[in-house]
């Protein structure tokens, strides 16, 4: 599959790149890309809940009233789950949610992602660039040429450039990664992929293997 390369004021540099069929044109797996999207939502928990059960609270452990008489249930202590400032019954406890897949089924997962996304003509190749400086305003210009603005755009870059991460930060639909950090979710979540030119060979080669 042949995509025209397009520069940063949006227009076709006369270059195309071909992508993968191995990559971007498989019959998609919707089971594995819901596995996949699953297990990375799962490992962003935190798993830090906690809430003190009547062993845990503070409070006096004297019986409140007798036994018998009182016309109402027996009670032994402020402490208990019925009372208010008591315990709670089976509250939630540290947890760790973890989730594993192995390589060959998140590998997978990214190809069917990005497949779908090919499916859908949402796939833009960008030709490389830099900022000398973080500067909204620049990328921001970028993400309108493209015809992307208000539009979850994802963009994946060949390695870290601090300048354009930076720049891309603030800006609530636009999410900057590297090829070694793209998962299924946040494809999944972008409405359009943008590729550098030069991610396309290294996203190749990384989920060929």
């Amino acid at each position: 599959m042949e995509v025209a390369v397009v520069n940063i004021q949006g227009k076709e540099t006369g270059r195309k790149v071909t992508l993968s069929e191995a990559v971007f044109g498989i019959e998609p797996n919707n089971h594995v890309i819901y596995l996949d999207v699953k297990r990375y939502l799962a490992n962003q928990r935190q798993g830090t809940h906690k809430a003190k059960e009547r062993n845990e609270v503070a409070g006096s452990t004297r019986k409140i009233k007798k036994q018998k008489g009182t016309g109402t249930a027996r009670a032994g202590s402020v402490k208990s789950p019925v009372f208010v400032g008591g315990g709670r019954i089976f509250g939630p406890r540290p947890k760790d949610y973890t989730q594993k897949l192995n390589k060959n089924v998140k590998r997978l997962a990214r190809r069917s992602a990005l497949s779908v996304k090919a499916q859908d003509k949402a796939i833009v190749v960008l030709e490389d660039f830099t900022f000398e400086a973080p500067k909204t305003k620049d990328f921001t210009a970028i993400v309108k040429s493209l015809g992307l603005e208000g539009k979850k755009s994802l963009f994946v870059l060949p390695s870290e450039n601090n300048n354009v991460y930076l720049s891309a930060r603030n800006l609530p639909t636009s999410k900057v990664v590297t090829v070694s950090e793209l998962n299924t979710y946040e494809i999944v979540n972008a409405a359009n992929v943008v590729l550098l030119e030069g991610s396309v060979q290294v996203l190749e080669s990384i989920l060929t293997k």
